[in-house]
């Protein structure tokens, strides 16, 4: 596998590599370590971790734009190598555009098959925070190298239309789900109505006006954590000015779903007029199922739909009032918050969840031996 960042902190690309390992097979991922956070090699639960780190040319030049390039040369590089002196590997496996390129090489190389896991679609994404000329060369690179793919893997049913209109190549979602880690429902116990996000804090995800808005509510607790990106350390700063606001950094994925489920309700707040984010289902909402919660989520999208269709949360405008009013729905009507909930929970139990989506992608797997 590749991927273009350390692993640690990409649990679909972690499980993806656990699945097939727990299968019989050997797997081994390269990935880039921009930073620097990690040492060159590593195991983690039996998979095997590669890194490039940013050396010589790569820490001078001015950004990611200029280094993939690079980056790609050196992952090419070490894959040989492995391939030459420890293990002839039959499959790779590349997440997302930024590593792709590598793949193809491989593929012309070595003759191996050559799977394609798109958890974006890489022009769409940056398309609002890049130049118009890198987001329309990133859609014409993806669609030309998308030619030498045997099978195709992406997340959810728009994706997967999206990308069945420009190739005609085996395609299957693989979707974000968790494991079911809880055996039943259970109500949340919090004394005061408590909103839990762990995730990416951007701009368009209603950040920080999600503080704002909910640090200046009666009866209402907003707890968060997420990566070191996007406005983290504005909403860090934007925290410290509530009582009823906790921020809690970075933590380990392991918290993630106590945490959720120590609450009473998450969100999901995305404007539906940026990037893709009409398109997408997120970690968010899948984390909400499984624990049991309702979500918050934007409407206009296929996350909203979802959430409309199985009644486990509420749909909202994009905008402050439409918000707050949501909030108070919940706040106010602890019987429809667990009507939501446990209508969440129900949908991990039945479909919703890791296990169903492991045997799809075991079947890519099979079908490409």
């Amino acid at each position: 596998m590749f991927l273009s960042n350390p692993f640690s902190v990409d649990p679909r690309v972690y499980k993806e590599a656990k699945a097939l390992l727990d299968e019989g097979n050997e797997v081994t991922v390269i990935v880039w370590d921009r930073q620097r956070d990690y040492a060159p090699e590593s195991m983690i639960d039996g998979v095997r971790v590669i890194r490039v780190h940013n050396d010589g040319v790569m820490k001078i030049l001015p950004n990611d734009v200029f280094r993939n390039p690079l980056w790609w040369r050196k992952a090419y590089k070490k894959a040989l190598e492995l391939y030459r002196k420890e293990y002839n590997f039959d499959v790779v496996h590349c997440h997302d555009l930024d590593t792709l390129q590598i793949g193809v090489w491989l593929k012309k190389k070595l003759d191996v098959k050559l799977v394609y896991d798109a958890h974006e679609i890489f022009g769409y994404m940056i398309k609002d925070t890049a130049s118009k000329w890198l987001s329309k060369t990133s859609l014409k690179m993806e669609k030309k190298l998308l030619e030498y793919i045997d099978h195709l893997i992406t997340i959810d049913i728009p994706f997967k239309d999206y990308f069945a209109s420009i190739v005609d190549k085996p395609i299957t979602i693989v979707m974000n789900c968790k494991d079911l880690e809880y055996k039943k429902y259970e109500p949340a116990t919090s004394d005061i109505f408590t909103l839990v996000y762990i995730g990416l804090m951007v701009k368009d995800g209603f950040f920080p006006d999600i503080i704002d808005l909910v640090g200046n509510m009666d009866g209402v607790k907003l707890v968060i954590a997420g990566k070191k990106e996007g406005v983290f350390e504005e909403v860090k700063n934007h925290s410290e000015k509530y009582d009823n606001v906790e921020f809690l950094g970075t933590i380990p994925s392991r918290d993630i779903l106590p945490l959720t489920r120590s609450g009473d309700a998450t969100f999901i707040l995305v404007n539906p007029d940026t990037g893709q984010h009409k398109m997408n289902l997120y970690n968010k909402q899948f984390e909400a199922m499984v624990c049991g919660r309702p979500i918050i989520v934007t409407k206009g999208t296929y996350a909203g739909k979802m959430t409309e269709e199985l009644k486990c949360g509420l749909t909202v405008e994009y905008n402050k009032e439409s918000v707050r009013d949501a909030i108070i729905k919940l706040r106010d009507n602890p019987e429809l918050c667990e009507e939501l909930g446990r209508n969440a929970f129900r949908a991990a139990k039945e479909r919703y969840n890791w296990e169903v989506e492991k045997k799809n992608l075991l079947k890519v797997y099979e079908e490409i031996y």
